[in-house]
């Protein structure tokens, strides 16, 4: 009986052993979890292909996710997601900016990364923290940073070979600007600078070069004294607009491609245009409208005084944030860190956002990189011994005044409408109002 005992108690251990490791085995066969992401992001035709690509990659290698998108030109991008966050369907993986980042972080519409960074879900061992510190409000992350840029001007080298001027240099002065465009705008015949020079980025960079910002540290006030800078600053570019160096606001909005956001409509593009003002990661898609076969050189913003402070710093293209409205955080930190760190991802992105903050990326595209993309990581590197210190995130008010006060006013200014003076009286008086809320 013993014997008998034995055997069959050994058959029963054994059974129990097999059917737990089959249950084991199961298990690591099972199919993984289907996951839905959503992404949105803002840019032009090429920053959409682009990403497609790569979320169509993405689900390739994660047969278990599936991602649908949407995409818009920056303003209505703004209007799309605000109406989402009102209804509480806000997208798992949102496109962030600097400017706006902290006012969303505030609202409590983002969540922190550090615990998927911690985790390593969200890989950022080969980055430094100066490269993902503009994304941290309050200590915590609330954005990563997609690409690093800055301020530009763009020129046309073989407009300016034609037309006998030299390509001016990195520390030129807004009075040298403006000799430049006539200039050019005499030998061409074209104008001799784009359009946006009116952008609210444009009166933040003149007090940067007067060592000042736009806002006041605490974000309650704005941050300078000093009216008459941006009263003299207006008053050339009226100048420029009357004697048809740049394009009058009609033109710019309706003929330029400027209330639209439309690469394709730049006069530096088309060919109206030897100079232009963008961010340093936007050159890609100009080249790309522009046919690729154009050859385009990036310059400083021009400064106050030759030797004074750089209108430039250096700045977080736009962020990838995760919504405190998404379901699936953890499959977004994911898909995020799969987006910064895969090389193969980023060679269908081609540093379009900006120069990458990862090393191993850099290293992989330099050997692919067009020469307007050399161009532009070049600028970058130009920059970053050159510029002054990053200011933090625009106060909440920001945007606010950007709508309602500044570009309401300074397009009435543009279409010669309202006096410089008060329009720039308007700014300081409802700007105050604004952020002393």
């Amino acid at each position: 009986m013993k014997k008998v005992f034995v055997v069959v108690a050994a058959f029963f251990i054994a059974g129990v052993v097999f059917a737990a490791g089959s249950k084991d085995q199961g298990a690591k066969n099972a199919p993984a979890k289907k996951v839905e992401l959503k992404v949105t992001w803002w840019g032009s035709q090429a920053r959409h292909e682009g990403t497609i690509k790569v979320i169509e990659l993405y689900m390739q290698k994660n047969p278990n996710v599936t991602i649908t998108y949407e995409f818009a030109g920056w303003g209505d991008y703004w209007i799309k997601v605000t109406t989402m966050a009102a209804g509480g369907q806000l997208p798992d993986v949102m496109q962030q900016d600097y400017a706006r980042i902290d006012e969303w972080a505030s609202r409590g519409l983002l969540v922190p990364m550090d615990d998927f960074a911690k985790a390593k879900t969200l890989d950022l061992s080969d980055t430094t923290e100066s490269q993902i510190a503009s994304g941290r409000i309050g200590g915590k992350l609330y954005g990563l940073n997609l690409g690093t840029n800055s301020q530009t001007i763009v020129l046309d080298v073989d407009a300016f070979k034609k037309a006998g001027v030299p390509l001016p240099p990195q520390n030129w002065t807004w009075e040298e600007f403006e000799k430049t465009a006539r200039t050019l705008h005499d030998k061409l015949g074209t104008y001799g600078m784009g359009i946006g020079l009116d952008n609210e980025q444009l009166w933040k960079s003149l007090y940067f070069s007067n060592g000042q910002w736009s806002y006041a540290k605490d974000g309650k006030s704005l941050g300078y004294t000093n009216d008459q800078l941006f009263i003299d600053y207006l008053n050339r570019l009226l100048g420029m607009v009357k004697d048809g160096i740049v394009p009058n606001k009609a033109d710019s909005q309706s003929t330029y491609g400027e209330a639209a956001g439309n690469v394709q409509l730049m006069p530096i593009v088309t060919g109206k245009s030897p100079m232009e003002f963008m961010w340093s990661n936007q050159v890609v898609a100009v080249s790309s409208a522009a046919g690729g076969n154009r050859k385009f050189a990036l310059t400083h913003l021009p400064r106050l005084t030759k030797n004074g402070p750089a209108s430039n710093y250096l700045k977080p293209s736009m962020f990838f944030s995760i919504s405190s409205q998404s379901k699936q955080q953890v499959e977004a930190a994911k898909f995020i860190s799969f987006f910064v760190n895969d090389p193969e991802a980023n060679k269908i992105l081609m540093a379009e956002r900006g120069v990458p903050i990862m090393t191993k990326v850099r290293e992989a595209l330099s050997p692919q990189l067009p020469p307007v993309t050399q161009e532009v990581f070049a600028y970058v590197a130009r920059v970053a011994k050159d510029s002054s210190p990053i200011p933090p995130p625009d106060p909440v008010g920001h945007t606010e005044i950007v709508n309602n006060v500044y570009k309401p006013n300074f397009d009435k200014v543009m279409y010669g409408v309202l006096p410089v003076a008060d329009a720039v009286k308007i700014l300081r008086e409802q700007a105050s109002v604004i952020l002393a809320k």
